[in-house]
């Protein structure tokens, strides 16, 4: 594979997307060619089967491999699920006086933070970066060098999850024959896809609303500050509609596609849906039910599901926020009056967003929330080709040599 080009692999509940792009002179993408289709042997976010998740993830490879004329032998990989967690660090240090903040402070204080690292033993580390340093418990600072003061602390935010179930993702991974070059969170990913400068530095949250699983991370000052992941997305709802209307999955899909909405309107009692009974799919079999009969199965799915995210945010410190922004990605976002739904249960800024307009991107993967993960893999990995690998933090080496392999990395990557 060129060194110019990278391919994300975003794996998910309910599809498997490959991008492979070239990164040009100028550091625009090109997107070279995609794959895509529906995943099969994994829920909320969670391989349940070796096999089958492997031909998905094949399929839509060499679908994008055949568009782009090129074979790829590695792959940024997106890290889901509702094991998904989030721990924030915090350290401190005292300064000389009469000088100010050298790199050897900076070491000195990331080496103290990492020290207090404690991943429970059975997590993988997916992000591991500062985010933001104050002196003397003042502003936040990207960069502290050369500035005067007594303190210097910094917070070190890790990103994580279980190792057994990364190990089974990988395994799909190595079985399609895919070396893994880099890992991101979802929703990491779709917030530098999704969100503007501006509001990844004041502070935003970006949820992205899958087939099977929600991810969640929120930013400030141009670094995620936490990330979170629910159980529950766009296939939780399908389901209920199977069941309340006794119809199959692919047709109560189509339903909430073609017709589904998260809240009702006076007009829905008038208009009718057809629907197919289960396991018939004679026209002769249709039955006909008001739009309003769906929309009473979908709408208490929708409220349930923000009630879960408005405690996650409330985690992230988020209550009482109303100017917080939120924006909504994902392929479930794309339900009518979702926007509604979200802005009456969580009392913030919402609008609905798809990757913005990145260079080289076609028109019919710009904006489309359903490529917001893959697109933001790419542009982690664009931003960030100057750094080293990352190291695997294994569970079997030592507390200390598992502490140097974080600072060590730090050190590379910050």
């Amino acid at each position: 594979m060129n060194r110019n080009t990278i391919a994300a692999l975003d794996i998910g509940s309910s599809k498997v997307c490959c991008i492979i792009a070239h990164i040009m002179k100028d550091k625009r993408l090109k997107i070279v060619g995609y794959g895509y289709n529906a995943s099969n042997g994994i829920k909320n976010g969670v391989i349940t089967d070796i096999n089958q998740a492997t031909i998905s993830v094949c399929s839509a490879v060499e679908d994008a491999e055949q568009k782009a004329d090129e074979r790829i032998d590695s792959v940024i990989l997106n890290v889901s699920g509702s094991k998904t967690t989030s721990c924030l660090q915090n350290a401190s240090i005292s300064l000389k006086k009469n000088r100010p903040v050298s790199l050897e402070d900076i070491n000195k204080l990331i080496a103290k933070g990492t020290a207090k690292v404690n991943t429970g033993g059975n997590n993988e580390i997916i992000h591991c970066s500062t985010t933001t340093f104050k002196v003397d418990q003042g502003e936040e600072m990207k960069d502290p060098m050369n500035i005067y003061g007594e303190e210097l602390s910094v917070n070190i935010l890790l990103g994580m999850y279980p190792s057994n179930l990364y190990r089974n993702l990988s395994s799909v991974v190595e079985a399609a024959h895919l070396d893994i070059e880099n890992k991101v969170l979802t929703a990491y990913a779709s917030g530098l896809a999704c969100m503007v400068e501006d509001e990844r530095e004041y502070g935003a949250t970006v949820i992205d609303i899958g087939g099977g699983t929600t991810s969640i991370a929120t930013f400030k000052n141009g670094f995620p500050i936490a990330f979170s992941t629910l159980p529950v997305g766009g296939i939780n709802i399908t389901r209920d509609i199977t069941q309340g209307l006794t119809t199959s999955f692919a047709h109560a899909e189509d339903l909430k596609i073609r017709s589904g909405c998260a809240f009702g309107v006076s007009q829905d009692e008038y208009e009718n849906i057809n629907v197919y009974p289960l396991g018939e799919e004679d026209d002769s079999s249709i039955r006909q039910m008001h739009r309003s009969d769906l929309t009473k199965i979908i709408a208490p799915r929708v409220e349930e599901m923000f009630e879960l995210i408005a405690r996650k945010l409330d985690a992230h410190g988020l209550r009482g926020q109303r100017n917080h922004r939120v924006v909504l990605t994902g392929g479930c976002s794309q339900l009518p009056g979702i926007q509604y739904v979200a802005n009456v249960i969580l009392d913030k800024q919402i609008r609905l967003g798809g990757p913005r307009n990145i260079p080289g991107v076609p028109e019919h993967l710009n904006n489309n929330p359903i490529f917001s993960t893959a697109l933001g893999m790419l542009l982690f990995e664009m931003h960030n080709m100057e750094r080293k690998p990352k190291k695997t933090i294994s569970r079997p080496i030592g507390e200390s040599g598992k502490i140097a392999k974080i600072f060590n990395w730090l050190r590379q990557n910050s």
